[in-house]
Protein backbone atom coordinates (compact mmCIF):
# COMPACT_ATOMS: atom_id res chain seq x y z
CA UNK A 1 0.00 0.00 0.00
CA UNK A 2 0.97 3.77 -0.68
CA UNK A 3 1.64 6.16 1.84
CA UNK A 4 -1.50 8.11 3.38
CA UNK A 5 -1.67 11.59 4.59
CA UNK A 6 -2.60 12.24 8.37
CA UNK A 7 -2.80 15.72 9.10
CA UNK A 8 -0.69 16.41 6.10
CA UNK A 9 2.20 14.01 7.14
CA UNK A 10 2.97 11.22 4.97
CA UNK A 11 2.57 8.17 6.83
CA UNK A 12 3.25 4.28 5.95
CA UNK A 13 0.09 1.53 6.38
CA UNK A 14 2.76 -0.82 6.33
CA UNK A 15 4.53 -2.98 8.49
CA UNK A 16 8.89 -2.15 8.41
CA UNK A 17 10.88 -5.52 8.50
CA UNK A 18 14.52 -5.99 8.06
CA UNK A 19 14.44 -2.24 6.67
CA UNK A 20 12.01 -2.64 4.32
CA UNK A 21 8.08 -1.43 3.92
CA UNK A 22 6.07 -4.82 4.01
CA UNK A 23 2.24 -4.92 3.20
CA UNK A 24 -0.54 -7.90 4.22
CA UNK A 25 -3.29 -9.51 2.52
CA UNK A 26 -5.62 -7.94 5.25
CA UNK A 27 -6.14 -4.34 6.55
CA UNK A 28 -7.83 -2.39 9.68
CA UNK A 29 -9.33 0.64 9.78
CA UNK A 30 -7.90 3.25 12.32
CA UNK A 31 -10.65 6.21 13.11
CA UNK A 32 -9.67 9.85 14.47
CA UNK A 33 -11.48 10.10 17.63
CA UNK A 34 -11.10 14.03 16.87
CA UNK A 35 -14.77 13.34 14.71
CA UNK A 36 -14.71 10.03 14.12
CA UNK A 37 -13.47 9.70 10.25
CA UNK A 38 -11.28 7.37 8.74
CA UNK A 39 -7.48 7.65 8.42
CA UNK A 40 -7.41 4.94 6.67
CA UNK A 41 -6.37 0.91 5.80
CA UNK A 42 -3.26 -0.35 8.01
CA UNK A 43 -1.94 -3.50 7.31
CA UNK A 44 -2.78 -6.29 9.51
CA UNK A 45 0.05 -8.33 10.66
CA UNK A 46 -0.49 -12.20 11.30
CA UNK A 47 1.82 -14.96 12.15
CA UNK A 48 3.66 -15.17 8.80
CA UNK A 49 4.50 -11.17 9.41
CA UNK A 50 5.64 -11.67 12.85
CA UNK A 51 7.92 -14.93 11.28
CA UNK A 52 9.51 -12.57 9.12
CA UNK A 53 10.13 -10.00 11.62
CA UNK A 54 11.49 -12.48 14.38
CA UNK A 55 13.43 -13.90 11.78
CA UNK A 56 15.32 -10.57 10.72
CA UNK A 57 15.84 -9.50 14.08
CA UNK A 58 17.38 -12.50 15.16
CA UNK A 59 19.54 -12.12 12.21
CA UNK A 60 20.35 -8.60 13.10
CA UNK A 61 21.14 -9.09 16.97
CA UNK A 62 24.76 -10.58 16.11
CA UNK A 63 26.33 -7.86 14.40
CA UNK A 64 23.85 -5.30 16.89
CA UNK A 65 25.03 -6.81 19.89
CA UNK A 66 29.01 -6.62 19.02
CA UNK A 67 28.62 -2.77 18.11
CA UNK A 68 29.06 -2.44 22.33
CA UNK A 69 27.14 0.56 24.20
CA UNK A 70 29.05 3.11 22.35
CA UNK A 71 28.64 1.95 19.13
CA UNK A 72 24.89 1.39 19.33
CA UNK A 73 24.90 4.59 21.18
CA UNK A 74 26.25 6.68 18.09
CA UNK A 75 23.26 4.96 15.91
CA UNK A 76 20.60 6.04 18.94
CA UNK A 77 21.64 9.69 19.84
CA UNK A 78 21.08 10.20 16.33
CA UNK A 79 17.76 8.55 16.36
CA UNK A 80 16.80 11.13 19.40
CA UNK A 81 18.18 13.98 17.07
CA UNK A 82 15.79 13.24 14.59
CA UNK A 83 13.26 12.48 17.03
CA UNK A 84 13.59 16.42 17.82
CA UNK A 85 13.62 17.91 13.95
CA UNK A 86 10.05 15.92 14.06
CA UNK A 87 8.34 16.79 16.85
CA UNK A 88 6.03 19.19 15.65
CA UNK A 89 5.47 16.50 12.56
CA UNK A 90 5.18 13.89 15.46
CA UNK A 91 2.57 15.58 17.71
CA UNK A 92 -0.16 16.70 14.85
CA UNK A 93 0.27 13.15 13.85
CA UNK A 94 -0.77 11.25 17.20
CA UNK A 95 -2.84 14.01 17.91
CA UNK A 96 -5.45 13.31 14.99
CA UNK A 97 -4.69 9.51 15.49
CA UNK A 98 -5.83 9.27 19.33
CA UNK A 99 -7.20 12.67 20.27
CA UNK A 100 -4.92 13.61 22.89
CA UNK A 101 -3.60 17.65 23.24
CA UNK A 102 -1.47 18.66 20.45
CA UNK A 103 -0.25 21.30 22.64
CA UNK A 104 0.88 18.68 25.20
CA UNK A 105 2.46 16.80 22.78
CA UNK A 106 4.29 19.13 21.52
CA UNK A 107 5.81 20.88 23.89
CA UNK A 108 6.43 18.13 26.38
CA UNK A 109 5.54 14.42 25.30
CA UNK A 110 7.47 13.71 22.34
CA UNK A 111 10.86 15.43 23.51
CA UNK A 112 10.11 13.01 26.28
CA UNK A 113 10.35 10.38 23.46
CA UNK A 114 14.00 11.80 22.18
CA UNK A 115 15.12 12.02 25.97
CA UNK A 116 13.91 8.54 26.28
CA UNK A 117 16.38 7.46 23.43
CA UNK A 118 19.35 9.55 24.30
CA UNK A 119 18.94 8.76 28.11
CA UNK A 120 19.31 5.09 28.31
CA UNK A 121 21.94 5.13 25.09
CA UNK A 122 24.17 7.53 27.31
CA UNK A 123 23.01 4.96 30.92
CA UNK A 124 24.25 2.15 28.78
CA UNK A 125 27.87 3.58 28.40
CA UNK A 126 28.61 3.94 32.33
CA UNK A 127 26.69 0.96 32.78
CA UNK A 128 29.20 -0.85 35.10
CA UNK A 129 28.11 -4.37 37.11
CA UNK A 130 29.70 -4.43 40.65
CA UNK A 131 33.46 -6.20 41.17
CA UNK A 132 33.75 -7.69 44.71
CA UNK A 133 36.36 -10.23 46.52
CA UNK A 134 35.30 -12.81 48.95
CA UNK A 135 37.66 -16.27 50.37
CA UNK A 136 39.97 -15.67 47.52
CA UNK A 137 37.71 -15.44 44.61
CA UNK A 138 36.83 -11.66 42.53
CA UNK A 139 33.56 -11.54 40.77
CA UNK A 140 32.83 -9.07 38.37
CA UNK A 141 28.83 -8.56 36.97
CA UNK A 142 28.02 -8.63 33.52
CA UNK A 143 24.94 -6.67 31.39
CA UNK A 144 25.02 -9.39 28.15
CA UNK A 145 22.46 -8.64 25.50
CA UNK A 146 19.65 -11.26 25.52
CA UNK A 147 18.52 -11.24 22.33
CA UNK A 148 14.97 -10.49 20.61
CA UNK A 149 12.31 -8.58 22.05
CA UNK A 150 8.74 -8.71 21.25
CA UNK A 151 6.96 -4.90 22.49
CA UNK A 152 3.76 -4.34 22.88
CA UNK A 153 2.58 -0.58 23.66
CA UNK A 154 -0.79 1.22 24.11
CA UNK A 155 -2.55 3.64 22.77
CA UNK A 156 -2.68 6.66 24.69
CA UNK A 157 0.80 7.39 24.42
CA UNK A 158 2.32 5.76 21.78
CA UNK A 159 5.30 7.00 20.59
CA UNK A 160 6.71 8.23 24.00
CA UNK A 161 5.73 4.46 25.45
CA UNK A 162 7.47 3.14 22.76
CA UNK A 163 10.74 4.85 22.94
CA UNK A 164 10.66 3.93 26.79
CA UNK A 165 10.66 0.56 25.94
CA UNK A 166 12.95 0.52 22.28
CA UNK A 167 15.48 2.87 23.91
CA UNK A 168 16.93 0.48 26.76
CA UNK A 169 16.04 -2.71 24.68
CA UNK A 170 18.35 -1.27 22.03
CA UNK A 171 21.00 0.06 24.09
CA UNK A 172 21.30 -3.26 25.73
CA UNK A 173 22.18 -4.96 22.70
CA UNK A 174 19.07 -6.55 21.77
CA UNK A 175 17.26 -6.15 18.20
CA UNK A 176 13.22 -5.82 18.52
CA UNK A 177 9.66 -6.16 16.98
CA UNK A 178 7.39 -3.76 18.10
CA UNK A 179 3.53 -4.38 17.64
CA UNK A 180 1.95 -1.04 18.16
CA UNK A 181 -1.52 -0.29 19.32
CA UNK A 182 -4.47 -0.71 16.35
CA UNK A 183 -6.29 2.28 17.39
CA UNK A 184 -3.01 4.38 17.47
CA UNK A 185 -0.44 3.10 14.87
CA UNK A 186 0.95 5.98 13.18
CA UNK A 187 3.55 7.71 15.11
CA UNK A 188 4.95 4.05 15.62
CA UNK A 189 5.42 4.31 11.87
CA UNK A 190 7.31 7.02 11.91
CA UNK A 191 9.71 5.82 14.45
CA UNK A 192 10.35 3.41 11.60
CA UNK A 193 11.28 5.88 9.29
CA UNK A 194 13.40 7.59 11.75
CA UNK A 195 15.33 4.36 12.53
CA UNK A 196 16.48 4.05 8.89
CA UNK A 197 17.46 7.93 8.09
CA UNK A 198 19.79 7.46 11.64
CA UNK A 199 21.52 4.33 9.65
CA UNK A 200 20.29 2.14 12.38
CA UNK A 201 21.15 -1.73 10.51
CA UNK A 202 18.31 -3.59 9.05
CA UNK A 203 16.56 -5.70 11.30
CA UNK A 204 17.49 -4.06 14.17
CA UNK A 205 14.20 -2.33 14.83
CA UNK A 206 11.08 -3.96 13.15
CA UNK A 207 7.17 -2.58 13.33
CA UNK A 208 4.20 -5.36 12.59
CA UNK A 209 0.81 -3.52 12.77
CA UNK A 210 -1.82 -5.59 13.93
CA UNK A 211 -4.66 -6.68 16.02
CA UNK A 212 -3.70 -7.94 19.46
CA UNK A 213 -5.76 -11.10 18.89
CA UNK A 214 -3.13 -11.70 15.97
CA UNK A 215 -0.06 -9.90 15.61
CA UNK A 216 -0.12 -9.09 19.76
CA UNK A 217 -0.30 -13.26 20.12
CA UNK A 218 1.79 -14.38 17.15
CA UNK A 219 5.00 -12.50 18.75
CA UNK A 220 4.31 -12.94 22.19
CA UNK A 221 4.08 -16.78 21.53
CA UNK A 222 6.85 -16.64 19.31
CA UNK A 223 9.69 -19.16 20.03
CA UNK A 224 13.09 -16.52 19.28
CA UNK A 225 11.52 -13.62 21.66
CA UNK A 226 13.78 -13.63 24.18
CA UNK A 227 11.98 -10.99 26.16
CA UNK A 228 8.37 -9.34 26.54
CA UNK A 229 7.46 -5.66 27.64
CA UNK A 230 3.93 -5.04 27.59
CA UNK A 231 2.18 -1.99 28.57
CA UNK A 232 -1.76 -1.98 28.81
CA UNK A 233 -4.86 -3.28 30.38
CA UNK A 234 -4.78 -5.80 33.14
CA UNK A 235 -7.08 -8.58 31.24
CA UNK A 236 -4.28 -8.70 28.16
CA UNK A 237 -1.54 -8.97 30.80
CA UNK A 238 -2.37 -11.99 31.79
CA UNK A 239 -2.79 -13.39 28.26
CA UNK A 240 0.81 -12.28 27.83
CA UNK A 241 1.71 -13.55 31.16
CA UNK A 242 0.60 -16.98 30.40
CA UNK A 243 2.73 -17.22 27.07
CA UNK A 244 5.51 -15.53 28.74
CA UNK A 245 5.02 -18.62 31.52
CA UNK A 246 4.33 -21.59 28.89
CA UNK A 247 8.25 -20.67 27.17
CA UNK A 248 9.97 -19.51 30.74
CA UNK A 249 10.69 -16.04 29.18
CA UNK A 250 11.05 -13.42 31.15
CA UNK A 251 8.21 -10.72 30.70
CA UNK A 252 7.87 -6.60 31.83
CA UNK A 253 4.20 -5.56 32.54
CA UNK A 254 3.02 -2.35 33.23
CA UNK A 255 -0.83 -2.71 33.68
CA UNK A 256 -3.66 -0.61 35.16
CA UNK A 257 -4.36 1.53 37.97
CA UNK A 258 -6.91 2.90 40.43
CA UNK A 259 -4.63 5.46 41.67
CA UNK A 260 -5.42 7.55 45.07
CA UNK A 261 -4.75 11.26 45.63
CA UNK A 262 -4.79 12.00 49.53
CA UNK A 263 -5.20 15.22 50.63
CA UNK A 264 -4.31 16.42 54.13
CA UNK A 265 -6.05 19.65 55.92
CA UNK A 266 -2.06 20.79 56.29
CA UNK A 267 -1.63 21.21 52.50
CA UNK A 268 -0.81 23.69 49.88
CA UNK A 269 -4.43 24.05 49.36
CA UNK A 270 -4.05 25.53 45.52
CA UNK A 271 -1.64 23.32 44.84
CA UNK A 272 -3.29 20.42 45.79
CA UNK A 273 -6.44 21.11 43.78
CA UNK A 274 -4.65 21.95 40.79
CA UNK A 275 -3.61 18.42 40.53
CA UNK A 276 -6.78 17.10 41.57
CA UNK A 277 -8.41 18.85 38.10
CA UNK A 278 -5.20 17.93 36.25
CA UNK A 279 -6.03 14.18 36.26
CA UNK A 280 -9.00 15.23 33.92
CA UNK A 281 -5.20 15.16 31.74
CA UNK A 282 -5.91 13.08 28.25
CA UNK A 283 -9.55 12.74 28.99
CA UNK A 284 -8.39 10.29 31.90
CA UNK A 285 -6.98 8.04 29.77
CA UNK A 286 -3.83 7.88 31.99
CA UNK A 287 -2.48 4.67 33.68
CA UNK A 288 -1.66 6.36 37.21
CA UNK A 289 -3.99 8.89 36.93
CA UNK A 290 -5.15 9.96 40.84
CA UNK A 291 -8.74 8.89 39.80
CA UNK A 292 -9.69 8.71 43.85
CA UNK A 293 -9.66 12.32 45.36
CA UNK A 294 -9.55 11.14 49.31
CA UNK A 295 -9.55 14.65 50.69
CA UNK A 296 -9.56 14.76 55.11
CA UNK A 297 -12.92 15.83 56.31
CA UNK A 298 -12.16 19.17 57.82
CA UNK A 299 -11.47 20.50 54.22
CA UNK A 300 -13.01 18.67 52.27
CA UNK A 301 -16.56 20.72 51.47
CA UNK A 302 -14.43 23.95 50.97
CA UNK A 303 -12.32 21.35 48.32
CA UNK A 304 -15.38 20.12 46.62
CA UNK A 305 -16.81 23.08 45.98
CA UNK A 306 -13.67 24.68 44.80
CA UNK A 307 -13.33 21.40 42.64
CA UNK A 308 -16.64 22.35 40.97
CA UNK A 309 -15.77 25.31 40.53
CA UNK A 310 -12.52 25.09 38.83
CA UNK A 311 -14.14 21.80 36.65
CA UNK A 312 -16.38 24.27 35.14
CA UNK A 313 -14.05 25.98 33.85
CA UNK A 314 -12.65 23.06 31.70
CA UNK A 315 -12.66 23.67 28.09
CA UNK A 316 -13.71 20.46 26.39
CA UNK A 317 -13.08 20.32 22.85
CA UNK A 318 -10.65 19.89 19.52
CA UNK A 319 -7.70 18.44 20.79
CA UNK A 320 -5.84 20.66 17.96
CA UNK A 321 -6.94 23.77 19.78
CA UNK A 322 -4.32 25.39 22.03
CA UNK A 323 -7.60 26.09 24.47
CA UNK A 324 -8.76 22.90 25.06
CA UNK A 325 -7.88 21.12 28.12
CA UNK A 326 -9.68 17.77 27.33
CA UNK A 327 -10.11 16.00 24.45
CA UNK A 328 -12.14 13.17 23.50
CA UNK A 329 -12.40 9.38 24.22
CA UNK A 330 -10.13 6.71 21.67
CA UNK A 331 -13.23 4.82 19.90
CA UNK A 332 -16.84 4.41 20.40
CA UNK A 333 -16.05 1.41 22.27
CA UNK A 334 -14.16 2.62 24.55
CA UNK A 335 -16.53 5.76 25.54
CA UNK A 336 -19.46 2.88 26.08
CA UNK A 337 -17.27 1.47 28.59
CA UNK A 338 -16.84 4.77 29.88
CA UNK A 339 -20.91 5.46 29.92
CA UNK A 340 -20.88 1.61 31.68
CA UNK A 341 -18.89 2.49 34.92
CA UNK A 342 -20.97 5.97 34.96
CA UNK A 343 -24.35 4.31 34.75
CA UNK A 344 -23.24 1.69 36.64
CA UNK A 345 -22.23 4.07 39.62
CA UNK A 346 -24.89 5.85 39.67
CA UNK A 347 -27.13 3.05 40.09
CA UNK A 348 -25.30 2.37 43.18
CA UNK A 349 -27.22 5.61 44.55
CA UNK A 350 -23.73 8.01 44.17
CA UNK A 351 -24.68 11.39 43.69
CA UNK A 352 -23.07 12.93 40.53
CA UNK A 353 -21.34 16.35 41.34
CA UNK A 354 -21.13 17.50 37.55
CA UNK A 355 -20.66 15.65 34.38
CA UNK A 356 -22.03 11.92 33.83
CA UNK A 357 -22.79 12.21 29.98
CA UNK A 358 -21.41 13.05 26.76
CA UNK A 359 -21.29 16.64 25.33
CA UNK A 360 -24.30 18.18 24.50
CA UNK A 361 -22.44 20.90 22.44
CA UNK A 362 -19.62 18.69 20.78
CA UNK A 363 -21.53 14.94 20.61
CA UNK A 364 -19.19 12.22 19.37
CA UNK A 365 -16.93 10.67 22.04
CA UNK A 366 -16.47 13.92 23.66
CA UNK A 367 -17.89 12.83 27.44
CA UNK A 368 -17.49 15.46 29.92
CA UNK A 369 -15.56 15.55 32.91
CA UNK A 370 -17.36 13.59 35.67
CA UNK A 371 -16.92 13.61 39.30
CA UNK A 372 -19.12 11.13 41.88
CA UNK A 373 -19.28 11.84 45.80
CA UNK A 374 -21.19 10.17 48.08
CA UNK A 375 -20.12 6.67 46.87
CA UNK A 376 -21.07 3.35 48.78
CA UNK A 377 -17.97 1.65 49.97
CA UNK A 378 -18.19 -1.68 47.88
CA UNK A 379 -18.91 0.46 44.47
CA UNK A 380 -17.34 -1.23 41.57
CA UNK A 381 -15.70 2.53 40.78
CA UNK A 382 -13.61 2.42 43.59
CA UNK A 383 -12.14 -0.79 42.39
CA UNK A 384 -11.91 -0.76 38.93
CA UNK A 385 -10.45 1.39 36.60
CA UNK A 386 -12.47 3.49 34.20
CA UNK A 387 -9.63 4.65 31.90
CA UNK A 388 -11.67 8.24 31.23
CA UNK A 389 -12.41 11.55 32.80
CA UNK A 390 -13.98 10.08 36.06
CA UNK A 391 -13.36 10.78 39.22
CA UNK A 392 -14.51 10.03 42.50
CA UNK A 393 -14.36 11.44 46.18
CA UNK A 394 -14.33 10.58 49.33
CA UNK A 395 -13.31 12.26 52.85
CA UNK A 396 -11.69 10.84 55.43
CA UNK A 397 -10.99 12.00 59.47
CA UNK A 398 -7.62 10.30 60.48
CA UNK A 399 -4.31 9.15 58.46
CA UNK A 400 -4.96 5.61 59.44
CA UNK A 401 -8.63 5.88 57.76
CA UNK A 402 -6.75 7.45 54.31
CA UNK A 403 -4.09 4.98 54.09
CA UNK A 404 -6.81 2.08 54.64
CA UNK A 405 -9.13 3.81 52.08
CA UNK A 406 -5.78 3.92 49.77
CA UNK A 407 -5.15 0.03 49.67
CA UNK A 408 -8.38 -0.43 49.04
CA UNK A 409 -8.03 -1.69 45.44
CA UNK A 410 -6.46 -4.67 43.92
CA UNK A 411 -4.06 -2.16 42.06
CA UNK A 412 -0.97 -0.45 43.12
CA UNK A 413 0.79 1.43 40.20
CA UNK A 414 0.60 4.94 41.84
CA UNK A 415 -0.40 7.28 44.75
CA UNK A 416 -0.17 10.86 45.40
CA UNK A 417 -0.39 12.84 48.75
CA UNK A 418 -0.18 16.21 49.89
CA UNK A 419 0.43 17.77 53.12
CA UNK A 420 2.48 20.21 55.07
CA UNK A 421 4.11 17.17 57.44
CA UNK A 422 7.16 16.25 56.12
CA UNK A 423 7.48 12.88 58.98
CA UNK A 424 3.14 12.62 57.82
CA UNK A 425 4.38 12.19 54.65
CA UNK A 426 6.66 9.58 54.66
CA UNK A 427 4.95 7.55 57.03
CA UNK A 428 1.90 7.57 54.38
CA UNK A 429 4.13 7.12 51.87
CA UNK A 430 5.68 3.61 53.17
CA UNK A 431 2.19 2.41 54.19
CA UNK A 432 0.23 3.38 50.66
CA UNK A 433 1.05 -0.02 48.28
CA UNK A 434 2.35 1.72 44.91
CA UNK A 435 5.21 1.36 42.81
CA UNK A 436 5.07 5.27 42.52
CA UNK A 437 4.18 7.58 45.44
CA UNK A 438 4.44 11.34 44.88
CA UNK A 439 4.42 13.86 47.60
CA UNK A 440 3.34 17.40 47.06
CA UNK A 441 4.12 17.18 43.03
CA UNK A 442 2.97 14.56 40.47
CA UNK A 443 4.08 12.84 37.23
CA UNK A 444 7.63 13.68 38.13
CA UNK A 445 9.70 11.23 36.17
CA UNK A 446 13.45 10.30 36.18
CA UNK A 447 14.39 7.49 34.17
CA UNK A 448 17.00 6.64 36.48
CA UNK A 449 14.52 5.93 39.38
CA UNK A 450 12.70 2.33 39.03
CA UNK A 451 8.62 3.00 37.51
CA UNK A 452 6.23 -0.01 37.94
CA UNK A 453 3.48 -1.67 40.21
CA UNK A 454 2.99 -3.51 42.82
CA UNK A 455 -0.35 -6.19 43.39
CA UNK A 456 -2.02 -6.15 39.95
CA UNK A 457 -0.69 -3.27 38.12
CA UNK A 458 2.38 -5.22 37.04
CA UNK A 459 5.96 -7.11 37.18
CA UNK A 460 8.90 -5.77 36.93
CA UNK A 461 10.52 -2.03 36.91
CA UNK A 462 11.46 0.48 33.88
CA UNK A 463 14.36 2.62 34.47
CA UNK A 464 18.28 3.04 34.93
CA UNK A 465 19.74 -0.34 35.89
CA UNK A 466 16.50 -1.96 36.85
CA UNK A 467 15.65 -1.66 32.84
CA UNK A 468 18.94 -3.24 31.48
CA UNK A 469 18.17 -6.05 34.28
CA UNK A 470 15.16 -7.06 32.43
CA UNK A 471 16.36 -6.51 28.74
CA UNK A 472 19.95 -8.34 29.58
CA UNK A 473 21.14 -11.13 30.89
CA UNK A 474 23.24 -10.66 34.10
CA UNK A 475 26.07 -13.25 34.04
CA UNK A 476 28.54 -12.92 36.96
CA UNK A 477 32.20 -14.34 36.25
CA UNK A 478 33.78 -15.56 38.92
CA UNK A 479 37.70 -16.00 38.76
CA UNK A 480 40.14 -17.91 41.71
CA UNK A 481 42.88 -15.00 42.86
CA UNK A 482 45.92 -16.86 41.95
CA UNK A 483 44.87 -19.29 39.43
CA UNK A 484 46.33 -18.09 36.13
CA UNK A 485 50.33 -18.34 35.39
Amino acid sequence: MERIRVAGVEVSPNHYIGGKRVSSESTFQVISPIDESVLGEVAAGSQHEVDLAVQAAKNAFPAWAALGPKGRGNYLKKLANIIEANIEKLAIVETTNNGSLFESSRLRVMKRGAHNIRFFAEWAEQLKGEIWESNGVRYSVHYEPSGVSGLITPWNAPFMLTTWKVGPALAAGNTVVIKPPEWAPFTCSLLADFAEEAGIPPGVLNVVQGIGEQAGAALTNHSDVNRISFTGSEETGRIIGKAAADRIVPVSLELGGKSPLIIFADCDFESALRTAIGQYDNAGQVCLAGTRILVEESIAEKFLERLKTEASKIVLGDPRKPETQVGPLITREHLERVQGFVEGTKATGAELAYGGFVSEKLGGLYFEPTLFVNIPNDAEILKKEVFGPVLTFQTFKTEEEAIEMANNTEYGLAATIFTGDEQRAERVGHAVNAGTVWVNTFFARDLSAPFGGSKKSGIGREGGNWSFEFFCDVKTLSKRNGSFQ
